[in-house]
């Protein structure tokens, strides 16, 4: 075909939920690289499927009486996908309202191509992947400010997985979250309001006192940007450790 009828996936062609074949198409123009859906969950990309309303599930949907698009997240369910299961598994989700819910045994089932995931996902991997390539991701001298994560960038990585009020107890500064664990001393040394945590401590202590699931936290890792400076240190954290 004359590369001028040819037609090229722009950013516009991106759809708000793209299917796995549209997500790896784009990615694929993006990065000049093949794109499966096993490579989409390693770097950290959440899918979502589409829940119809069943009114044997009430809790589960709420006011959302046409249905909502339930995120899949939990680690089981997403190295299932990755290992190329032949349909999708989902045992534990978000409700309507965004709260963590397990699903009744077995876990609801729905076809492959019934994922989708979001187009903010989608550019903010491909905008991280560019970046990197650059040689713009290299970390510079760490400064007081580039030393950790303030509180609403902790509550945005890890609040959706973590079974707690993860707010008060940043507030408390208890334990791993205190000035003896994640919490940077030095950053508080003023005022409390510019306290900040080093994200691969805090993650850490998360998985090891909290039994928070390595999974999403290194999905967490791979879709913020603010958390890209210290990937590396959360791998290198990983191995040393034999997770």
């Amino acid at each position: 075909m004359h590369p001028k009828n040819e037609r090229m996936m722009s950013d516009t062609d991106l759809p708000f939920r793209a299917t796995t074949a549209e997500a790896c198409a784009w990615l694929a123009q993006q990065t000049n690289s093949q794109w499966t859906l096993a490579r989409l969950l390693e770097h950290g990309l959440t899918p979502f499927v589409w829940l119809d309303y069943d009114a044997a599930y009430p809790e589960l949907f709420g006011d959302a009486n046409g249905g909502y698009a339930a995120p899949i997240f939990f680690e089981d369910d997403v190295a299932r996908l990755a290992a190329g299961g032949d349909d999708v598994l989902i045992t534990f989700t978000k409700d309507a309202y965004k709260l963590p819910v397990r699903l009744p045994e077995p876990g609801f089932r729905r076809r492959l191509d019934q994922l989708r995931f979001q187009k903010k996902d989608v550019e903010r991997l491909a905008g991280k992947l560019k970046h990197e390539a650059q040689g713009a991701g290299k970390k510079p001298p760490a400064s007081e400010s580039q030393a950790g994560i303030n509180k609403a960038e902790v509550l945005a990585a890890f609040g959706s997985f973590v079974r707690m009020d993860l707010a008060r107890a940043l507030d408390d500064a208890v334990g791993i979250f205190g000035d003896d664990g994640a919490r940077i001393k030095a950053s508080v040394r003023k005022s409390k309001r510019n306290a900040l945590w080093h994200p691969v401590t805090l993650a850490l202590g998360l998985h090891d006192v909290y039994r928070v699931p390595l999974g999403p936290l290194k999905r967490a890792f791979k879709s913020h940007d603010f958390l890209a400076r210290w990937e590396a240190d959360w791998e290198e954290s990983l191995r040393l450790l034999g997770k």
